[in-house]
């Protein structure tokens, strides 16, 4: 069998937006046999087919996969208003990969991969995206807006946190979730990538700062991204180690062994602080771990956007 190479569609994308590409169509895919089938029908501007209708919108490249009539839908006016924030600070580029191996992940990559396949969905059913990016300063604060330009530059923005690492930058989300809060258009969603890496000591303002954003009527999602296995479990071989801390370069010699317990104890608190708070704000506070895959976080966006159309 061979493949004819589309070379001005490789043209047309980045490649940042051919791998959110990817993701999206795997998904919607995946989603005409999964309990969530419903989903692909509103969400990527499809409607069931009724006899009787004129065949002419009828997509049947989806009807090649599915087996199933489906209508193209075609609407101008924007939906939806959302924001994406995304912490870029240095703890982000936890753990250290190579970002060439396609499926290596770590905090910041995972992250912007799913920030661009939300952006894809949002792009297909013309909806309005902003992009807020924040480290120990806010780097990036765009408005919402739907056209192809846009798209364009805050694809540029997602790769360049990539491609340009931040080095012993710390975490300042409170000043930064405040200003985003104070400017995002109301009845907005925000969607927030975090590792949640503030000074312990700051936990109460932190909070505080969380409930700012659903000011105006907005809706808030939380994704908490983790290295599960390194960071929750602390799953280290049996042998001394040194860690580092990305934010501040301090370092420590510890086995892993004399600390694990106590570790987990006091993550698993912080983690616990977190969701009660987030469920007394009304926040939908969702754990993705960067290893495994980007379902939950589309499911988790449509589910939202639903409730809120």
């Amino acid at each position: 069998m061979s493949y004819k190479i589309d070379i001005q569609e490789i043209q047309r994308y980045s490649k940042l937006e051919l791998i959110a590409k990817q993701i999206v169509e795997g998904f919607v895919t995946g989603l005409h046999k999964s309990p969530f089938h419903g989903f692909s029908v509103e969400f990527a501007e499809h409607r069931i087919y009724n006899p009787g209708e004129s065949t002419r919108h009828i997509d049947w490249k989806l009807y090649g996969r599915t087996e199933k009539l489906f209508i193209k839908r075609y609407e101008e006016e924007t939906n939806l208003r959302c924001h994406m924030v995304i912490d870029g600070s240095s703890s982000m580029y936890f753990p250290e990969i190579d970002y060439e191996n396609s499926g290596a992940y770590n905090k910041i990559k995972f992250s912007v991969y799913a920030t661009a396949a939300i952006m894809n969905l949002m792009k297909k059913q013309r909806d309005a995206v902003g992009l807020s990016v924040f480290s120990d300063k806010l780097d990036v604060h765009t408005p919402d807006k739907s056209s192809v330009m846009h798209h364009k530059r805050l694809t540029n923005e997602l790769e360049s946190l990539i491609n340009n690492p931040k080095i012993n930058t710390k975490t300042s989300t409170i000043k930064a979730l405040h200003t985003i809060a104070e400017s995002v258009h109301k009845r907005s969603l925000i969607i927030l990538f975090s590792d949640m890496m503030e000074n312990v000591a700051q936990q109460e303002e932190l909070f505080e700062a969380l409930q700012h954003l659903k000011y105006n009527k907005n809706e808030v999602i939380l994704f908490y991204t983790v290295d599960k296995e390194k960071e929750l479990d602390f799953k280290f071989e049996n042998r001394p180690y040194q860690f580092i801390d990305l934010e501040t370069g301090d370092e420590v010699k510890v086995h892993p062994n004399d600390v694990r317990e106590k570790y987990i104890e006091e993550i698993t608190k912080r983690a616990e602080r977190l969701k009660l708070r987030c469920l007394q704000f009304g926040i939908e506070l969702v754990e993705v771990d960067v290893n495994q895959g980007f379902n939950s976080i589309l499911e988790t966006y449509l589910v939202k956007r639903k409730k809120m159309m």
